[in-house]
């Protein structure tokens, strides 16, 4: 496999006057040419640090990065002309139309007027935007906008593409909409390197990834590989009153579940006998005139590794920005 991206040590430290920060801790992995590489994890993760340095947006304060063989910190330029990058925030002029926006984009990139026209008919049949080209920019839908900035970071048809929480914001028909456009653009061979802190997303787009919390890898694989490090059903419990859960952990204690993960009044636990063991619990909470508020049995999800490996939901945690 040819390696596209290559990480080793990577590390952030942002000094306030109070503190300082370690952003990304020491972090190394690789990303296979041809590929969609994922970091899952909460706000504040690092997730976006470590692209806006791989991007040569930020910085690096230790350990080295390589994008298609050229040095982050001293091949700049030839970087940059390897990449394309679509931040959470997006660069489409809203007051321009969308072929503009695009003409800009090719000018900015150097391409001759011809070939930008060229392009610009490629990306609009690629991304499935033709009927918008001269649509301004802020008439456009969320979905819509997205395809036109994804256009703005390919024009120049990079060998990677960095995509910083692209879908934040859209709905759920939208954001599928949108991971069938970058699987044609990864099938098509380009590399995509994204971030994002949706678990279906992650799990439906990613041939592999990393979960990042605290700015550390906790965990790398395909997805199912990282849902086989969890091998059991997953229970999960809430309860209505707070007084019910000593109760419950002296269930737990006495069929000897050691596997078990409390935050508030709700319980996470892992078995290879679930439906058995929901059952007991219900003939429990009846005998001891507990009450429950949500009681679930499902297969493990990436949010289980993360639960698993944290002792916290990915969903809740990290609650500042990156």
């Amino acid at each position: 496999m040819v390696k596209t991206i290559s990480v080793e040590n990577l590390s952030k430290i942002f000094v306030s006057k109070k503190q300082k920060v370690t952003a990304v801790d020491n972090i190394s992995f690789t990303v296979n040419q041809g590929e969609i590489f994922s970091f899952l994890g909460p706000n504040g993760a690092g997730k976006t640090t470590t692209q806006r340095m791989l991007t040569t947006l930020l910085p690096v304060d230790g350990g080295t990065a390589h994008i298609v063989g050229y040095n982050v910190l001293t091949d700049v330029k030839k970087v940059r002309a390897n990449i394309g990058y679509v931040s959470q925030l997006g660069g489409a002029d809203p007051n321009a139309t969308v072929c503009e926006n695009l003409q800009l984009t090719g000018k900015l990139y150097g391409l001759s007027g011809r070939d930008i026209s060229q392009k610009i008919k490629k990306m609009s049949k690629l991304l499935d935007f033709n009927e918008l080209l001269s649509r301004f920019v802020r008439t456009l839908s969320g979905g819509q906008k997205r395809r036109v900035e994804i256009a703005q970071g390919i024009l120049h048809e990079p060998k990677i593409l960095f995509l910083d929480e692209l879908t934040t914001g859209l709905d759920l028909q939208n954001r599928v909409n949108l991971w069938q456009h970058i699987r044609k653009l990864r099938d098509n061979g380009m590399t995509i390197f994204l971030t994002t802190h949706y678990l279906e997303e992650a799990d439906a787009l990613s041939d592999r990834l990393i979960i990042l919390d605290h700015g550390k890898i906790i965990a790398q694989g395909t997805p199912t590989d990282l849902k086989k490090k969890v091998s059991y059903e997953a229970i999960s419990i809430e309860l209505k009153n707070l007084q019910d859960v000593k109760k419950m952990k002296q269930f737990f204690n006495q069929l000897a579940i050691d596997n078990v993960i409390e935050a508030d009044m709700k319980f996470t636990l892992y078995t290879s006998k679930g439906e058995e063991l929901v059952a007991n619990i219900f003939e429990y909470m009846k005998e001891h005139h507990i009450e429950l508020a949500n009681i679930s049995l499902s297969m493990a999800s990436l949010n289980d590794v993360f639960l698993t490996l944290t002792g916290k939901e990915l969903r809740d945690s990290g609650k500042g920005d990156e």
